[in-house]
């Protein structure tokens, strides 16, 4: 595993190919997308709609475009790109199953991450308190959060089968980024952010 990249971050980084093109939606301050065009020879754009995150991103070497994914990626043309990233950010878009569409027109394959609601936290928050889950992977109350499609590792998973995205890789973590045996064994009670590097079922061949 890379040293001295956060633990999710550094999972995708062993899902990404040396030298391919690569786009990060929501790209933060481009930790991620540095480290690939340091390390793996990696080219690409990150897309951020936060100037001062985005002027950090620059300010690491990375190509940045100021936007806001909620407005599709119509800019970009069909495989334009080897992978779409995009990080703890498709349960606070508007439209997810457009965007997860757009993302996989765009790049040949995409890997997304968000928190899972089905955790067993949650769960017990939901029934003994009757309140919607505040967790250190869900920090803010329901009035404050950003998050407004929340969904469980079972929800997404549904949703891939019923329009024909293959998923390739599903990994689970907790709150810190650790992996655990019973996390995959499990995942949608004991995982609490998940990953996944997805395909268009008929490219995958499945």
């Amino acid at each position: 595993m890379p040293i001295g990249l956060r633990p999710d971050l550094a999972i995708i980084s062993t899902w990404v190919r040396p030298g391919s093109r690569v786009l990060d939606l929501g790209c933060g301050d481009g930790t991620l997308l540095a480290y690939l065009s340091e390390q793996t020879g990696v080219r690409g754009y990150g897309l951020e709609i936060d100037p001062h995150q985005a002027l950090l991103a620059m300010s690491k070497g990375v190509d940045v475009i100021q936007a806001d994914i909620d407005e599709g990626l119509g800019g970009f043309a069909d495989d334009s790109f080897d992978y779409v990233i995009m990080t703890r950010a498709l349960q606070a878009v508007y439209h997810p199953l457009k965007l997860l569409f757009e993302m996989l027109r765009v790049g040949r394959q995409g890997i997304v991450t968000f928190p899972n609601y089905g955790y067993w936290r949650c769960r017990i928050q939901f029934v003994a308190k009757g309140r919607m889950p505040v967790s250190p992977a869900l920090p803010q109350p329901w009035h404050a959060t950003a998050n407004i499609h929340p969904c469980t590792v079972a929800d997404f998973e549904d949703l891939c089968s019923a329009h024909g995205v293959a998923i390739l890789e599903r990994r689970m973590v907790d709150e810190r980024h650790r992996q655990g045996w019973w996390m995959q064994w499990w995942p949608n009670v004991l995982g609490e952010i998940a990953l996944y590097r997805l395909q268009w079922r008929t490219a995958a061949g499945t």
